[in-house]
């Protein structure tokens, strides 16, 4: 029983590759694999070549750290070391900044930035960031190639039903399919990032033309920040336009007590009956009551213009946007790199195997037929 039990050993010899023996194959077939590599270094030259170039500019913004997060002592700094922002438990009107880029990629903040007006370094274009991105966004010459045929089939599709492309607003229930592709690549090209420890928002924008890469990226960041100024001050902006409301009813009721007031002495200068001097007594309280009402309504309307004013949140621009010198992509080098890599990988792949198996596969076809 032991013996059936018994396995075979394996020797280690079996399951260890030469080597050696691969390297001197691949060796003798260096010409081959050089051949290849320079095929494909050539393909990488065309590839990075044909590539646009794009451009990257990045803002940096310090947003306004509530004043209650300072009263938490030691805990807040102990938290942003374990990745948790207690500013944002703090301040229950404010908009945590982890949503950012949730804000950034949202379709109704993405169509506000189609008619962005927007020109290239070079002053020759001139237009809408929607027709830019649209009409005059270089690609490579093999993603025109594939995309004609769609674009093609779209425009009889157009014509064969009767439609032809509305400008105007752009309806965000009903997107048509270039306002849908717009949005899609404008949202990829806006990034948002939030440093846990420091709370710095880092906004960066890529584009095709340095220009309006730094143009795209400054309206962004004033957009983020009007949208946090809106949400923040909301409640506060409607308790000011109800008070104005009461302010207005206040100041009128005052100015017809008033004027009931002077028109009755008027008409009764020289009554000395008492009946006169109860009503002339009554329309005083009135003008006094009105007066006391105008006044308080006049104090809880600075009151809301102040609470406004101090729920409105600040930014500190720590980098602002600037047109960026240098492209940032594609690295044409990593692109010739990694095509010679692939080359040569495929080129040993060949030589080790690939090749045997084809010349078997095409001895064995003949005689099977």
């Amino acid at each position: 029983m032991k013996n059936d039990m018994q396995e075979t050993p394996v020797r280690p010899d079996d399951e260890q590759i030469d080597l050696l023996a691969v390297a001197r194959k691949l060796w003798a077939e260096r010409r081959l694999i050089v051949r290849w590599c320079a095929v494909a270094a050539f393909a990488g030259l065309v590839v990075g070549f044909s590539i646009p170039k794009e451009y990257t500019t990045e803002t940096v913004l310090a947003p306004e750290t509530s004043a209650s997060k300072g009263s938490l002592g030691g805990l807040s700094s102990l938290a942003s070391l374990a990745g948790i922002n207690m500013g944002s438990m703090a301040d229950a009107d404010a908009i945590n900044p982890d949503i950012y880029p949730e804000i950034v990629e949202s379709l109704p903040f993405v169509a506000e930035l189609f008619p962005v007006a927007v020109e290239t370094k070079n002053g020759k274009l001139r237009t809408d960031l929607y027709d830019y991105l649209l009409n005059h966004e270089r690609r490579p010459w093999w993603g025109t190639v594939l995309s004609a045929p769609f674009k093609a089939l779209g425009g009889v599709m157009l014509l064969l039903r009767g439609e032809e492309p509305e400008d105007g607003e752009v309806d965000l229930f009903r997107l048509t399919p270039d306002e849908n592709r717009v949005a899609e690549n404008l949202a990829r090209r806006i990034e948002v990032t939030i440093d846990k420890k420091t709370s710095l928002v880092t906004l960066s924008v890529t584009m095709q033309d340095p220009l309006i890469s730094a143009t795209v990226a400054d309206t962004v960041m004033r957009n983020l920040q009007n949208y946090v100024t809106g949400y923040r001050t909301n409640k506060a902006r409607k308790d000011l336009e109800f008070t104005q409301q009461l302010y207005d009813e206040a100041q009128r009721e005052y100015y017809k007590a008033q004027q009931r007031y002077a028109r009755y002495m008027d008409a009764n200068q020289n009554v000395v009956r008492r009946s006169v001097r109860t009503e002339q007594e009554r329309l005083q309280n009135e003008v006094t009551l009105a007066y006391n009402v105008y006044n308080q309504m006049a104090q809880q309307l600075q009151l809301a213009r102040a609470k406004v004013q101090e729920s409105t949140p600040v930014y500190a621009v720590v980098q602002p946007a600037s047109v960026p010198l240098r492209a940032a992509k594609p690295s044409k080098m990593l692109v010739l790199i990694g095509f010679v890599f692939m080359g040569g990988v495929f080129a040993a792949g060949w030589i080790l195997g690939a090749r045997d198996f084809v010349r078997g596969f095409k001895e064995q076809t003949p005689s099977e037929e």
